[in-house]
């Protein structure tokens, strides 16, 4: 039954009294410890914007000791020391161990301070409840209590730096039993040291995840607006659904494995460290009988459904943007639906193939490869789809749509170069070089990190009822996605060519990195263009930046519907009021009703009643009657 004859469609004069007659809130309750959704939204995408441009910023100060291995860095270097501390750049010199915190913190916070909250969490609190026909989240206070702990674990990351001793050391992943040593003995504080604040942070960051994940599960399948059936939801929608759920089960194992190690630091457990170990030449007086694999096996369960967490997200983000851009539906909403399900399944069961080096049996290494290619399936349906559905379009080549079109062949390098590292045999010599870095990348810098960039400039006229610069945004993409290919082509040559990806001197050393002419260059002598190129991507965030701000003031007025998109957000006045809608939404057909044939516009949007006549029309054509 079709919902416009199953919904009654006069307008509740209760449903959204609240925005009449609701006590008016002061500043701070208003827009610092909010519990709407918008709000919590825009709180969590400045917070994240902010920590994706300073992990950005370690990572270009490693580019630089990478290229200019033991050089002075000009102008600011003769200042750092007097922020992180007089170990990190004597001289304006980079050290080892302020090297290893730069690589350890650049990828802790653009992943879990940075994508995660500004892919799940921004998009999803503002985004999704408008799109589903929602007043709120289902806990406004739990969202609040989210943002929080996201905030107070990213603070405590942050004055890791400045302690002694410097920030975390010990990887992103934060193996064992180096982990367990790392900042410990004579000059270290056994809490107020960069190792301990990680985990610590961590536990916050998580905590927030966790919380987010079940507000968001429980807003969609309670709060849908009348009419809004499952498959009638948007495809973002879906995609932020199923991120719910792998942050849900994947990060209580790692939280668990994170206090673990906390208390194998200062509680001296042996959770993660067997018998037997020797630090600087002393044995070590602990119990032992722990497990440094138990640790690997505990990250990587939660490691791998996160890239799903970072790229899901982005998935829905480019699907919106390419129907509305193309200005026809989306190619296989059902097969997409069933794809992002298939892949929340399966990302539960390939984590060990970022374990190959550990000396797996060949049974067990047989059913990682076998499954870690099953994965590759749902993505490639994916990925065609959206090609598809970009044949025979109207195309509209706004600035959202420039970074969802690019997001597609980048996402498709980065995926198909992991088919390599599926198998033990190949991943055997590729493990840890800078294959491994460029192909992490291209999933998550040109593939994720394009797709927030599209839904920014996409979703921006919704939150702020005006448009950022068109040109500027064309200032910002082209040079990004130039420096972007710069920055980590290369990187798949140099890891073929045997470079490891943790050297601190970028190479110069070793034989291996030198033996090898690639394109005119060795693989060391790659360094130099690809920090350049890294550098000038830097300054090309500073168009959107200024873009970002100026334009929530001065950028131009637009009406409701800006783009003239279909799905039930753009309903709502820009920016939407406490409540959301004036009018209860109902929903009366799909997302993606775009170009319907004999319809006077070129879209007809998720509210709007179907007429008799489009019945009609859309009755399926008689069986042919053989005579």
């Amino acid at each position: 039954m079709d919902a416009s004859t199953s919904v009654e469609t006069h307008h509740d004069p209760h449903a959204h009294g609240a925005e009449h007659d609701h006590h008016e809130l002061g500043w701070w309750r208003k827009y610092i410890f909010s519990t709407d959704h918008k709000v919590i939204g825009i709180q969590y995408g400045l917070c994240g914007l902010v920590f994706l441009f300073f992990g950005f910023c370690l990572m270009m100060l490693m580019r630089w000791q990478l290229a200019y291995p033991g050089q002075a860095l000009p102008v600011i270097g003769k200042w750092l020391p007097h922020i992180f501390g007089p170990g990190s750049m004597p001289d304006g010199k980079m050290t080892p161990d302020f090297y290893n915190s730069l690589g350890a913190m650049h990828g802790t916070i653009m992943i879990f301070a940075g994508v995660v909250p500004l892919a799940f969490a921004a998009f999803g609190n503002f985004v999704v409840p408008l799109q589903i026909g929602a007043p709120d989240m289902t806990f406004p206070k739990v969202n609040a209590a989210s943002f929080w702990a996201f905030a107070v674990g990213g603070v405590i990351m942050m004055i890791s730096f400045f302690v002694p001793g410097g920030a975390a050391k010990s990887g992103w992943t934060s193996y064992t039993p180096l982990a367990a040593f790392s900042d410990t003995g004579p000059g270290h504080n056994p809490v107020f040291n960069g190792q301990t604040l990680w985990l610590i942070g961590f536990i916050f960051l998580i905590s927030s995840s966790l919380l987010g994940a079940i507000n968001f599960i429980t807003t969609i399948i309670q709060l849908r607006a009348k009419g809004l059936t499952w498959m009638r939801l948007p495809f973002f929608v879906w995609a932020q659904f199923v991120t719910a759920f792998l942050l849900l089960l994947a990060f209580p194992p790692l939280e668990a494995a994170i206090v673990m190690q906390l208390m194998d630091r200062v509680a001296h457990t042996s959770f993660f460290l067997p018998a037997g170990l020797v630090v600087n030449g002393a044995p070590v007086d602990i119990s032992g009988g722990g497990s440094p694999l138990l640790w690997q096996h505990l990250f990587w369960f939660l490691g791998h459904p996160e890239v799903y967490v970072l790229i899901l997200p982005a998935f829905g983000i480019v699907a919106e943007i390419l129907a509305n851009n193309s200005r026809k539906p989306l190619w296989g909403y059902k097969s997409l639906v069933f794809s992002v399900l298939v892949i929340g399944f399966l990302s539960f069961i390939v984590w060990a193939h970022h374990m190959w080096m550990t000396g797996m049996g060949t049974a067990v290494s047989a059913f990682f490869q076998t499954t870690t290619l099953l994965i590759s399936i749902p993505s490639v349906i994916i990925l065609s789809a959206f090609f598809i559905s970009l044949w025979g379009g109207s195309i509209r080549f706004t600035v959202p749509m420039l970074f969802a079109t690019a997001f597609l062949p980048m996402f498709g390098i980065g995926g198909l170069t992991g088919i390599p590292l599926a198998f033990n045999s190949a991943d055997l010599y590729l493990h840890d070089t800078y294959y491994i870095i460029a192909h992490f990348h291209y999933i998550v810098a040109p593939g994720t990190i394009f797709g927030l960039f599209a839904g920014i400039y996409y979703w921006f006229p919704k939150a702020t009822g005006r448009k950022m610069n068109d040109f500027w945004g064309k200032v910002h993409f082209w040079p990004t996605l130039i420096c972007m290919n710069v920055i980590f082509l290369p990187m798949f040559l140099q890891g073929m060519a045997g470079m490891h990806r943790r050297w601190y001197d970028g190479g110069q050393g070793w034989a291996v990195s030198n033996e090898h002419t690639i394109w005119g260059l060795t693989g060391f002598q790659w360094n130099q263009p690809i920090s350049w190129a890294a550098w000038i991507m830097g300054l090309a965030q500073i168009p959107f930046i200024i873009n970002f701000f100026w334009s929530i003031r001065h950028g131009e007025k637009v009406n409701d519907n800006p783009w003239e998109a279909t799905t039930l957000e753009w309903t709502a006045p820009s920016p939407p009021p406490h409540g959301n809608f004036i009018h209860t939404p109902v929903a009366y057909r799909g997302p993606y009703e775009y170009s319907l044939p004999g319809s006077e516009r070129d879209y007809t949007m998720q509210n709007e009643p179907v007429e008799p006549a489009e019945r009609t029309r859309r009755k399926p054509p008689a069986e042919p009657v053989v005579v």
